[in-house]
C-alpha cells in the first residue's frame, strides 16, 4: 500500500529525532480518518487536548488499542473520571490538588493511574504546572497511592529565542534529575519539546516530543 503524506512525514520526524526519543503525535482537531492515517503509518502513542473531543474520536478509530492514549491539554477536576477511563496517561499534573483527585477516583475503579507532573518552566504565573521553587508539593504527590508519576512535562516559552527555550529545558532536566534521585529513579520519562522546540527539548534530556504541525500540517 502506497504511504500516505502522514505517514511520510511520520517517518521524517522520526528520522530527526534520536532513536529512543518517543513521538506522541498530537491529534487534537485532527479527524478520525488521520488519526487513523497516522496509526497505519507507524503512530505508537497519540495526544489529545480535551477528554471530550477525545471520547468521541476514539470511539470512531477502529485500532484505537494499538495506540497509547495520552492526554496532554489542561484537565479540569470535574472531567478527572471521565480522563482516567479514556486515557492511558495524563501528562498534566500541575497541582497536588489535581493529583489527589486523579488518586481518589482511580481507587474507585481499582486503577493505578500513569500520570505526568507539570513543569512551568516559563514562570509565567498564569501559565500551568509546578514553579521550580515547589520541590516539596511535588514531592508529596509521590505519596499518593493510585497514581503512578512516570515523569515530568514542560512546554517551552512561547518565544523564538532558542537560548530563552534551552534554558527554561535545561532547568526542568536539572530538577528532574534532582527529584529522581530522591525517589531511587522511579521516574523514566522527561517530556519537553514540540515541533518548533523538539530540537532544543532533546538537547536538554527529553526522551519524549510532542509533534503535531510537522506530521498532519497546518490546522485548518
Amino acid at each position: 500500500m502506497e504511504k500516505t503524506q502522514i505517514a511520510n512525514n511520520l517517518q521524517k520526524v522520526s528520522h530527526q529525532l534520536k532513536e529512543n526519543t518517543t513521538v506522541v503525535v498530537v491529534t487534537k482537531t485532527r479527524t478520525h480518518q488521520e488519526v487513523e492515517e497516522a496509526i497505519e503509518g507507524g503512530a505508537l502513542t497519540i495526544g489529545e487536548n480535551r477528554v471530550q473531543e477525545a471520547e468521541k474520536k476514539f470511539n470512531q478509530i477502529k485500532k484505537i488499542n494499538k495506540v497509547e492514549k495520552r492526554l496532554i491539554g489542561p484537565l479540569q477536576s470535574n472531567k478527572v473520571k471521565r480522563a482516567i477511563k479514556t486515557f492511558d496517561v495524563i501528562d498534566t499534573v500541575g497541582t497536588v490538588r489535581l493529583a489527589k483527585k486523579i488518586s481518589e477516583e482511580a481507587k474507585k475503579i481499582n486503577k493505578k493511574q500513569r500520570v505526568l507532573l507539570q513543569i512551568n518552566s516559563t514562570e509565567i504565573k498564569e501559565r500551568n504546572g509546578f514553579s521550580f521553587e515547589e520541590e516539596s508539593k511535588i514531592l508529596e504527590c509521590f505519596m499518593l497511592k493510585n497514581i503512578k508519576i512516570e515523569g515530568f512535562m514542560t512546554m517551552g516559552p512561547n518565544t523564538q529565542n532558542k537560548q530563552t527555550i534551552k534554558r527554561a529545558f535545561l532547568r526542568t532536566a536539572e530538577l528532574y534529575k534532582k527529584i529522581n534521585n530522591k525517589k531511587q529513579n522511579q521516574m523514566t520519562t522527561l517530556s519537553m519539546g514540540m515541533s518548533g522546540d523538539f530540537f532544543e527539548g532533546e538537547l536538554a534530556g527529553s526522551n519524549m516530543v510532542r509533534i503535531g504541525t510537522a506530521i498532519f500540517g497546518p490546522r485548518k
